[in-house]
């Protein structure tokens, strides 16, 4: 059987005194109610430091967040947690699981065609993790994640193809960096956007990162600059949009 097991992908668990509420105050999606989403802490201004999934685990949450990243993370919780009785920590003991297809876990909530997601034990099964795979499967599909790819403070969440792809939420109230993120979409227009393109396509100075083994280019380009037919078909309505 194949491994399963996304090497990069680290967990954090969140436990105490109403850790959904403190969340809640935090993070650009609505943790209130069905877990997992796609969600990002931001800086006042609106740009992303670290995106991730979060999910439920009883009264606990888990932050399914970048393995080289999730020390910055917990850090970060750790500042905004002033006197609150919660514990912020790595969770050893589950590891994030991924697959293309199938009916374990739950469809990637950013967009089903992703695949299926999960938490679990460390898969024991032969070879390598799925790191590999997913990265292709998920750079196919135009998604982009990760500070490589959304940058370090740099980027606008909405530009990050966030509300395209189910990542924040303008009705659950004041989160880190609301206010510029609110209205973005109240003027509905994004003029940025990152994109994945063939790296036949690349433009070197919009580049974010290369993929060259597998074909792609990560760019942050204005919208008038990417071809809607070329375009993945969850982002085409939201080109259309913003040209307009």
């Amino acid at each position: 059987m194949a491994n399963t097991t996304l090497d990069d992908r680290a967990l954090v668990r969140l436990s105490g005194e109403d850790v959904r509420g403190f969340l809640q105050g935090l993070v650009t999606n609505d943790v209130s109610g069905n877990l997992p989403v796609w969600a990002a802490l931001l800086t006042p201004q609106g740009k992303v430091l670290f995106d991730f999934l979060i999910w439920g685990d009883r009264d606990d949450l888990l932050i399914d967040c970048e393995r080289a990243a999730s020390e910055a993370l917990v850090k970060r919780l750790t500042l905004y947690r002033l006197r609150r009785a919660i514990t912020i920590a790595p969770e050893p003991g589950l590891s994030v699981h991924w697959a293309p297809y199938g009916d374990l876990g739950e469809p990637d909530p950013r967009l089903p065609d992703l695949g299926q997601r999960w938490l679990g034990p460390v898969d024991e099964g032969e070879g390598e993790g799925a790191d590999a795979a997913w990265h292709a499967h998920r750079l196919s599909l135009g998604v982009t994640e990760g500070r490589a790819e959304l940058g370090d403070g740099t980027t606008l969440w909405l530009e990050c193809n966030a509300a395209e792809l189910h990542g924040v939420s303008f009705t659950k109230g004041c989160y880190v960096g609301q206010e510029n993120t609110a209205r973005m979409n109240w003027r509905q227009k994004v003029n940025r956007r990152l994109v994945v393109v063939p790296i036949a396509d690349a433009d070197a100075r919009r580049q974010v990162v290369a993929y060259p083994e597998l074909g792609w280019s990560v760019e942050h380009r204005r919208v008038e600059s990417i071809d809607a037919a070329k375009a993945p078909a969850w982002m085409r309505e939201a080109l259309a949009s913003d040209g307009s």
